[in-house]
């Protein structure tokens, strides 16, 4: 067992959430139990994710799309209501941590997005400072870019969206998780082969063309699955409590 306010506290200053500047409230939203030694973790707290927890008797879950938006509206009505009135009657903390999650050198959606993918990470896609939290690298061998779309493919579980940008292989890849599509241009000045993101808008697929860079759009949570779940195993190896990473499927 721990108390939520030691892991709490540990896990806002090992993603250093301070420098942040985000669309929500990162660390502790929900407080629930004072100790916890079940912890949950997925990408979204959706109802779905909620129930989980529930059935598995999770004393705290740990997201990376929590509550409270800056652009959402305040009131605690609806389904915010109903998924708070769960969290709240089953004594359930919910930890989120949206950007610091996107950006931590071991644990961060875009560094084990690279691992998943056998990514090499040769550094920034553009200045943190200005919200630009992507990397860019290389692959080891150069593949055409149907062929890094089947990587993809294999290694996420999902199909994704190929703009070819040109005839050229692949070998520099940039790449941002989630919504990301608006940093191609970024990519694309860069000179990189490649670039990759979660989601994508209709302007990305001109860009891409016009650009000549090869664009691919691999899906907001399937790109996002991976920090959330490297951070819970962590925390559960440093505090020694149950973790487990439920995966509510979502398409998008």
């Amino acid at each position: 067992m721990v108390t939520l306010k030691e892991l709490v506290a540990y896990t806002d200053e090992l993603l250093n959430v301070g420098i942040f500047k985000d669309y929500c409230p990162n660390g502790l939203q929900v407080e629930g139990k004072a100790e916890l030694g079940r912890l949950i973790s997925g990408v979204t707290a959706s109802r779905a994710l909620i129930e989980a927890a529930i059935e598995r008797k999770a004393d705290a879950l740990l997201v990376h799309h929590g509550y409270f938006w800056k652009s959402e509206d305040p009131c605690i009505t609806g389904l915010k209501g109903m998924r708070l009135k769960l969290l709240l009657q089953h004594d359930i903390s919910l930890i989120a941590y949206h950007l610091p999650l996107d950006a931590h050198a071991r644990f961060g959606n875009n560094v084990c997005l690279a691992a998943r993918l056998g990514l090499q990470v040769d550094g920034p896609l553009g200045d943190p400072r200005d919200g630009d939290l992507g990397l860019c690298g290389s692959l080891a061998t150069p593949l055409d870019a149907d062929s890094f779309a089947r990587l993809v493919e294999q290694r996420l579980g999902r199909v994704p969206l190929l703009i070819p940008g040109g005839t050229h292989r692949v070998r520099s890849v940039g790449w941002c998780t989630g919504a990301a599509q608006g940093f191609i241009e970024r990519a694309a000045a860069l000179g990189l082969d490649a670039y990759l993101s979660g989601e994508v808008s209709e302007p990305t697929v001109h860009i891409a063309r016009e650009a000549g860079i090869h664009y691919l759009a691999a899906g907001h949570h399937a790109t996002e699955r991976y920090g959330v779940q490297a951070l819970g195993g962590h925390l559960a190896q440093i505090y020694d409590v149950k973790h487990e990473f439920v995966d509510i499927d979502n398409p998008v």
